[in-house]
């Protein structure tokens, strides 16, 4: 969606180029961006003739849509946007680093709170029906971004307790079919079912990590892993 004095404009956008165009600018904020590197990222694999005034042509019905204070150069371009606007990616990057920064110092509500903004905006694909190396470059910034946004959440559903350590066990299970390598979402999903009172489903998934890395990777958990399940087999994380 993308909303300009309180109108939506994003069907008003010149096509397929014109929503590629907008959405690179709008990812580039606060510098000129050359037309060399915006035809590379219409044209990736190759530049059509006549590339230059091809990109000549949507950049100036862009500026009919947008306003022509709103698109500012000619040999290189600027988006110009009102200081309070939001751009949903950017959102994501700056509140997970601040969610991460609140459950760090043990301000859990907050984390919880804060992680909400990225977990729900990455979990969208970003500029479906597009490709290019620049779109899969931010594809796999905003997976990486989920799954820290998912375990930040997590993390302070579990710290907050109560009717929240349901979520923490779905989102848990949700890290592991994500990244079914990344340990750090098994043993949110461990702690998660020792919360529940599942101990010998949280050691199964003890095991489940365990045969994966071994026979996939002839490698062991992690000591941090390990030492979730040592607490497991002692009962200590039901006093979490």
């Amino acid at each position: 969606m993308i909303e300009l004095d309180g109108s939506r404009v994003e069907t008003a956008l010149p096509g397929k180029q014109g929503r590629l165009v907008f959405a690179y600018l709008a990812v580039n904020p606060r510098r000129p961006v050359p037309r060399d590197e915006l035809m590379t990222a219409l044209w990736p694999d190759a530049l059509p003739p006549a590339a230059s005034s091809s990109l000549s042509a949507v950049l100036s019905r862009l500026r009919r849509v947008l306003g022509p204070d709103r698109l500012a150069g000619r040999d290189s371009c600027e988006l110009w946007l009102p200081s309070d606007t939001l751009v949903d990616v950017e959102s994501a990057l700056r509140f997970v680093h601040l969610a991460e920064s609140m459950l760090a110092a043990g301000r859990y509500a907050e984390a919880w709170w804060a992680a909400a903004t990225p977990m729900y905006v990455s979990a969208r694909t970003f500029l479906p029906g597009h490709e290019g190396g620049w779109i899969d470059d931010w594809r796999r910034e905003l997976e990486e971004v989920h799954l820290r946004a998912v375990e930040v959440y997590t993390t302070a559903s579990l710290r907050i307790g109560g009717g929240e350590i349901v979520q923490a066990a779905r989102l848990g299970r949700e890290l592991v079919a994500e990244a079914p390598y990344r340990e750090s979402g098994y043993r949110l999903l461990m702690k998660a079912l020792a919360a529940q009172g599942n101990i010998a489903e949280a050691l199964r998934v003890y095991e489940e990590l365990r045969f994966r890395l071994a026979d996939e990777l002839g490698a062991d958990p992690s000591p941090a892993t390990q030492s979730v399940h040592r607490r497991l087999l002692n009962s200590d994380l039901l006093a979490e």
